[in-house]
This record gives C-alpha cells, structure tokens and sequence, in this order.
C-alpha cells in the first residue's frame, strides 16, 4: 500500500500534527507513506521522520496547476495508491484526481465547527466531495454532517492519537513559575480558544496569590485578540504570574512541567490537547465542547464546564487548584484511559483496513 498525506501547512496546529503523526507512524506499517505541504512549511517539518518522502509545492494562489502537476507527478513516479487530504488541502487534492481519476482520496475532517454550519457555507466541499472515495471525520458530530450533506457518503469516526516521546529529545523551553503550580492551556491565541476566560477566571479566583503560575503556549498573532490578554495582564499587576511563550517544538518537554492542562475552547473537532494532557499525567479542567466529553468524564477523567457559564468555570477551576489529591487521581485516571483508546496501534489498524476497502 502506498499512501502520502496532504495538508495545507506545516505550522502549529491540530489537523497539521495529526498528517505529520500519519506519516511517521504509517512509514513503518505500508510500503510507501509520504508528505506533501501546499502552501507553507513550519515548525512540524522538524518532527517529519528522516525516512518519510517530502515534497512542499509553494502553492501561491487557489488553482495553481504548476502545483497540481508537482503533486501529480510526484504521485506517478511513487506509485500512490491513496491520497489522505487534511482539511482543506481537499481542493488540490480534487484537482489532482481530475487529471489523474484512478487516485482515490480520503478526506479528513478536523474543523469542529463545521458541524453547525450550513451546506450552502461549503459549496465547493460539497461540490468536489464527488471525487472522494472515502471520508474520516474526528467526531460523531462532523461524520452526521458529512452523511447528510456532502456527496461521499462513506464516512467513517477516527478519532486522533499522538505519538508520545518520553525521553525529551527536545528541551528548549523552561517555564517561569513554581515546580506543581503551573497551568497551561495549549492552543493558538485566537478564537474560539477563551483564553481570556480562563485568564479572568485565574485572576477573579486570586489563584496567583497562592503561587499559582497560568502559561500559554500557542501562535501570537499580535493582534487585537493578543492585546487584550496583555493588557489584562499588565492593569491587573500579573506579569510575574502568567507568562507568553509562542510556538513551542518541545511540547512533551513543556507539558513534563506543569501540573493542570486546561481547554476552554467555544468549539472543538477533536481536541489532540486533551490527549497530550492525558499522557503527560496531568490534571485536566475542560471545556464540555465538541469530543470533549468523549474523553473527559466529568470528576472521573477531568473536570469540565460549560464555555458560556463562568461561574461553572470558577468552580470548576478553583476545585481543581485547590485539591492536590483530587489532582493526582484525576491525573492518573486520564492517562490510563487515553493509553487504552487512543493508542496510535488501534487507529492505525482502523485506517489501513479502511484504505484497503478503498484500493481493492
């Protein structure tokens, strides 16, 4: 079986690390596997296996037919048998297929707020979804929508998985703050992502008072988004307790430091956080969006609250900062759950009979 991944860029991001986890993983269980980037390269190119075939097209405009015919050639001459499309690299993927019809493609849905949006704010999704043989959708939520309005109606649920490093290879990042009173929310800054929730939350609970350090470890955008959460932090005198770190390569490495792991997103696809946060033992408040409850049982797994409900969140959070106790079960319990379900041996094996049913 031969099968290259395609996603749109290689920067910081859910759907970009799962087509990079793809290709590293499947390098060692298929003939060929293979990754392709459309438009931009980024941080994630580090983590690519020497071993796995790379191509970056440069694509510069919406149809650019120099980067369709790169990427069919590079198709040809490794004889792909399936092009798996993260995102929206579906569109040069369609375009490929157009040119070269014996391709099949998978297109993997990762956007979680699809799920409520309407078909005719998709009309080319819609349009080019002729062309997919087969559709993964990281939630039950996207996969109905998938069924109901696209044209593919081979929609299988594959949820995600990481591949977990446990030697740090990458150490570059030390946190400010004190050993076991560091939260972190890992995400972009931007929207949906409510990092100004959890910042007021933290603030209001007067959780840096009793030495608790709040980090945030995501793209800055340096926008208004951005200004706002500085210039909370400055006003309200919380320079020395909560700390901006941008992108980060060395995620294991950061998340080895802290003690809770927080998402507060407004909506989620399958949040591959929470299962960062699950194999690095920490305790866990989260939001009740999207898959997150799939993962998180409220007071088993973790904590969850409501987005739009602040003072759930202030409960929620101050619950979680106060028991140590409560912490480490929680913390302990997640983990073991997130080993046993989403190990990458059981969704790899899900994927590859599902290519199969696809090229035969």
């Amino acid at each position: 079986m031969r099968v290259v991944q395609i996603i749109d860029s290689l920067e910081i991001g859910g759907a970009e690390r799962m087509a990079v986890n793809y290709a590293n993983a499947l390098s060692k269980k298929i003939d060929f596997s293979g990754l392709v980037a459309t438009r931009a390269e980024g941080l994630l190119l580090d983590q690519l296996d020497k071993n796995v075939p790379y191509l970056f097209l440069n694509r510069k405009k919406i149809v650019d037919l120099k980067s369709v015919f790169l990427l069919r050639k590079f198709i040809k001459k490794n004889k792909i048998d399936v092009l798996h499309a993260h995102s929206s690299s579906f569109f040069i993927a369609s375009l490929v297929k157009i040119t070269f019809p014996k391709i099949k493609i998978v297109w993997h849905d990762h956007y979680g707020n699809r799920a409520r949006e309407l078909k005719k704010q998709h009309r080319m999704l819609v349009f080019l979804s002729f062309f997919f043989s087969k559709i993964f959708a990281v939630n039950h939520e996207l996969k109905k929508w998938s069924e109901l309005n696209l044209n593919c109606h081979k929609v299988v649920f594959v949820p995600n998985f990481i591949i977990k490093e446990t030697n740090f290879t990458l150490q570059n990042t030390y946190l400010k703050g004190n050993q076991g009173k560091r939260i972190i929310l890992l995400a972009n800054l931007k929207n949906p992502k409510n990092h100004f929730k959890i910042l007021k939350a933290f603030f209001d609970l007067k959780l840096h008072k009793d030495n608790w350090s709040l980090h945030f470890a995501g793209k800055d955008y340096l926008d208004s988004y951005s200004e706002k959460l500085k210039d909370f932090i400055k006003s309200n005198d919380l320079n020395g307790h909560v700390f901006f770190y941008g992108v980060i390569s060395d995620v294991d490495f950061v998340l080895s430091q802290c003690s809770i792991g927080v998402l507060a997103s407004g909506y989620e696809g399958f949040p591959v956080s929470l299962i960062e946060y699950g194999f690095s033992n920490l305790a866990v408040l989260s939001t009740n969006s999207g898959y997150c409850q799939q993962i998180i049982e409220d007071g088993k797994t973790g904590l969850l609250f409501d987005p739009e409900n602040e003072n759930e969140l202030f409960s929620q959070f101050q619950k979680i900062a106060q028991d140590e106790e409560l912490r480490l079960i929680l913390a302990e319990k997640l983990k073991d759950f997130v080993i046993e379900t989403y190990s990458k041996n059981n969704i790899l094996e899900t994927v590859l009979a599902e290519y199969l049913k696809i090229i035969r």
